[in-house]
């Protein structure tokens, strides 16, 4: 944590008195909202894209060697299927806590947006990587078979295929998983986490300036109101059933 950050998180622990200035007189709004709006955004899209890589791939190996997948083998998919369990079954904030090792080992620190990302993606691809399951057993087993007799190779099936044909399904999830990250930075910044969460904890929970914390609401409805939006058009784009 920067000299920066240690002082105005001292400031946040002061009680607040009748006199403190509010709304476009707040310093912790004027300095501090836009900043804190781009460090939730920063730390949602990182941990959306490496969480939705590494939830595909997770996602794709419970699908293949599953029941009735392209190459059934029961032992990795119970394995596999474990770990994911266990990864999911913690809470975040104890898991954002049990990774802290972790956390300095990748980054150097345990505090701040960027330290943020790394439990965000350890907590939440198993998570993804469910959805991604949930979303290629949707798809036609015919299709499937009707694959394999023309003679395509797995590798051929999995991308152009299950993926293909479930990507209205993989992009609605997209769009869960990035909303669910929001709920889980907001609640990084009682760990000193960064962005929205931690502004609102600081100044809004703390100090109880009630301006901040109505002001950081707002923008986090805002940015999953958007993120709604997108995935929506997005995923009526792809899905060609539609037109």
């Amino acid at each position: 944590m920067t000299a920066a950050h240690t002082a105005a998180y001292a400031l946040a622990l002061l009680p607040a008195g009748k006199g403190d200035p509010t709304w476009l007189e707040n310093d912790a709004l004027r300095k501090q909202f836009i900043p804190a709006i781009f460090e939730t955004l920063q730390m949602v899209g990182l941990s959306t894209l490496f969480a939705v890589i590494i939830g595909t791939l997770i996602g794709l190996v419970l699908v293949q060697t599953g029941k009735g997948g392209l190459t059934p083998n029961k032992g990795v998919y119970q394995a596999v299927s474990f770990v994911v369990n266990i990864v999911r079954s913690l809470p975040f904030i104890i898991g954002i806590i049990v990774l802290i090792p972790v956390t300095k080992a990748i980054v150097g620190r345990s505090t701040g947006s960027m330290a943020t990302v790394v439990p965000l993606v350890i907590l939440s691809a198993p998570f993804f990587a469910r959805l991604v399951e949930t979303n290629l057993l949707a798809v036609d087993p015919g299709k499937i078979e009707a694959a394999q007799m023309m003679g395509a190779s797995n590798r051929q099936i999995r991308w152009g295929i299950l993926i293909r044909e479930a990507m209205p399904a993989l992009i609605q999830s997209i769009t869960t998983l990035a909303i669910t990250l929001i709920g889980y930075s907001a609640m990084a910044g009682a760990v000193g986490g960064g962005g929205l969460g931690q502004m609102a904890i600081n100044y809004g929970y703390n100090r109880w300036q009630t301006d901040v914390m109505i002001s950081t609401v707002v923008a986090i409805i805002i940015i999953v109101q958007i993120i709604q939006l997108i995935g929506d058009i997005l995923s009526r784009l792809v899905d060609h059933r539609a037109r």
